[in-house]
């Protein structure tokens, strides 16, 4: 079922996207050589109590997952991409980082991710880092009264082969509101004109993710982190969105960051 959200309560999930923004925005400037992932989890842990918020991952069995997830937020290095556990990890000089956060206040959900570089960048990590943050914000333009979900795929797809970057559809966006996965799965890939009508009140997570050779997965042994099958390096860039009569609205936009 499909739930669309009356002003109101796109408002009170803004609330939500507001602090997640806050969280990746304080993710990106602690990540540094040197930092183990779990200082970053357990910082995100203090930000989240101090807030009175819930994590939305704490807890969480989905069947693709072996559950239950005990963190507080997805930390994936280099070829992983997606649900990366925290663990003893000390970030490295070049590596890259994607971090992803879905947190419930008051009983509305936001959801984010952004992929930064520790250290010193690389050129074509920098570049699969802009393809993603590009095709976020094609898919976030299309996201308007009228169009469709297939406008949507589209847009991010359109993005991938621009830079020739493969697109994988098992993983992609979804709704959002009362819980972190509702009704509605967005796929990274698809043809315009197709799917579901956009209509006001609809609120997606939209999350365009690419490797940077494959658009095959394999999974960790912990079950949960899920990295490029080929090895190759990835990104990942998503924000929680709204569609209104006015066009898109952005409820989890960085202050400090175009995207």
């Amino acid at each position: 079922m499909i739930e669309l959200k009356s002003p109101a309560e796109i408002e009170r999930m803004h609330v939500a996207g507001r602090f997640v923004a806050e969280v990746l925005t304080e993710v990106g400037r602690l990540a540094d050589v040197g930092v183990n992932l779990m200082d970053l989890e357990h910082h995100v842990r203090g930000m989240i109590e101090k807030r009175g918020a819930q994590s939305c991952y704490w807890d969480y069995s989905p069947s693709f997952g072996k559950g239950p997830f005990r963190n507080v937020i997805c930390l994936s290095v280099n070829d992983a991409v997606l649900h990366g556990l925290p663990h003893d990890y000390v970030l490295r000089d070049g590596d890259v980082l994607s971090a992803d956060i879905a947190v419930s206040i008051d009983g509305w959900a936001a959801d984010s991710a952004r992929t930064i570089i520790v250290g010193t960048p690389a050129e074509e990590d920098l570049r699969i880092i802009r393809a993603t943050e590009e095709a976020l914000e094609a898919a976030i333009e299309v996201s308007r009264p009228g169009n469709r979900i297939g406008d949507i795929s589209a847009a991010i797809g359109a993005v991938a082969g621009d830079y020739g970057y493969p697109v994988n559809t098992e993983f992609g966006g979804h709704g959002i509101g009362r819980t972190m996965h509702e009704d509605l799965h967005v796929a990274n890939k698809g043809k315009a004109g197709r799917g579901m009508k956009l209509k006001p009140g609809l609120t997606l997570a939209l999350e365009p993710w690419f490797a940077r050779t494959t658009d095959r997965i394999i999974y960790d042994p912990d079950g949960w982190t899920i990295r490029s099958a080929d090895g190759s390096r990835t990104a990942h860039s998503e924000h929680t969105i709204a569609v209104t009569e006015d066009g898109p609205l952005v409820l989890t936009r960085r202050e400090s960051a175009a995207a």
